[in-house]
């Protein structure tokens, strides 16, 4: 499965935020949206930083489609780690679930 490119994670968290802008096509405010994940993830291909960020959160390039807590190098919750054994893989829906309510999202698969 190819990555997320910076646009499409821009569209995600849009939709994830409830932005209308999205609808107009705001990327503006798809890009001020995704400045709240940033500041603890960044994306990078490893050698390329595509958006620099904070590094409290897995690097998000290539979340689409991962298994969740599986990033490596990165230390996960219990939780994220019990949910992505359960079966838990990230798509455009799960996400905009996550960053509504991570808590109330990780009730269901535990």
């Amino acid at each position: 499965m190819k990555p997320v490119n910076l646009p499409t994670m821009i569209v995600i968290l849009s939709i994830a935020f409830g932005m209308p802008a999205l609808a107009d096509g705001d990327v503006s405010a798809g890009q001020k949206v995704f400045n709240k994940c940033k500041s603890c993830h960044s994306i990078s291909t490893g050698d390329e930083v595509i958006v620099k960020g904070g590094k409290v959160g897995p690097n998000l390039y290539g979340v689409v489609g991962r298994q969740a807590g599986t990033y490596e190098g990165f230390s996960y919750s219990d939780s994220v780690v019990a949910a992505g054994q359960a079966g838990l893989v990230w798509d455009e829906e799960k996400i905009a679930q996550w960053v509504q309510n991570p808590k109330a999202f990780l009730r269901e698969p535990l």
